[in-house]
């Protein structure tokens, strides 16, 4: 159980060899959540856009596929995770996707910045959330949307008594915290049994 618990860890920050393995985990897995809910978002041509949280790197790729002439920059506060971000999207790395490390709740770019910010699977993790939105908010142009792609959203998930650090938040949580940020026009979609898509756009 030790050794299960340790792996899993490394859903909130990669590291090392299990972080390598957990991150390629994460890219086929996630896949099939982020392409359904990816396709609730009206994408137009030559947006600029930011993964939070973003992990293996592969939803850097399927923006990009989304929108043409567009720029995706993606974060994450794991070094591991910046790493494999940058490898695979190596082909268009400082061109078109831009990958640095840091956290949500201080993000490292200008105000009214982006089009578009995703986060998924990776709000469980963010320290101090109600900040986190708020910087969100910040680098969202008028008009912009804030995309959130998760699948754990109930409080008892077996999940958070593995991963540490883990917190999981209710759909209506999600959608209050963010009309409490300023966003309008809030919305969640649900496919049963795990799939959650909530967003909202900046007034």
């Amino acid at each position: 159980m030790g050794m299960l618990r340790k792996f899993f860890n490394n859903c909130a920050h990669p590291k090392d060899c299990m972080g390598r393995i957990m991150l390629n985990m994460m890219n086929l897995s996630h896949a099939p959540l982020t392409n359904w809910g990816l396709s609730f978002i009206k994408f137009k041509d030559g947006w600029t856009m930011l993964d939070v949280g973003c992990g293996g790197g592969a939803t850097l790729k399927r923006l990009l596929k989304h929108s043409n002439g567009s720029k995706v920059y993606g974060i994450d506060i794991s070094q591991e995770s910046v790493a494999k971000s940058k490898k695979v999207c190596n082909d268009v790395l400082d061109k078109q996707v831009f990958v640095c490390q840091g956290s949500a709740e201080m993000l490292p770019y200008e105000t009214c910045m982006f089009d578009l910010v995703t986060a998924v699977e990776t709000i469980y993790f963010w320290p101090n959330l109600s900040s986190c939105f708020k910087e969100v908010y910040r680098v969202l142009k008028p008009g912009g949307r804030f995309a959130i792609i998760i699948e754990a959203s109930n409080k008892d998930s077996v999940w958070t008594n593995v991963v540490e650090g883990m917190t999981t938040y209710s759909v209506e949580e999600l959608l209050t915290m963010l009309r409490k940020t300023g966003f309008s026009q809030t919305e969640s979609h649900i496919k049963k049994p795990m799939y959650n898509f909530i967003t909202g756009i900046k007034a």
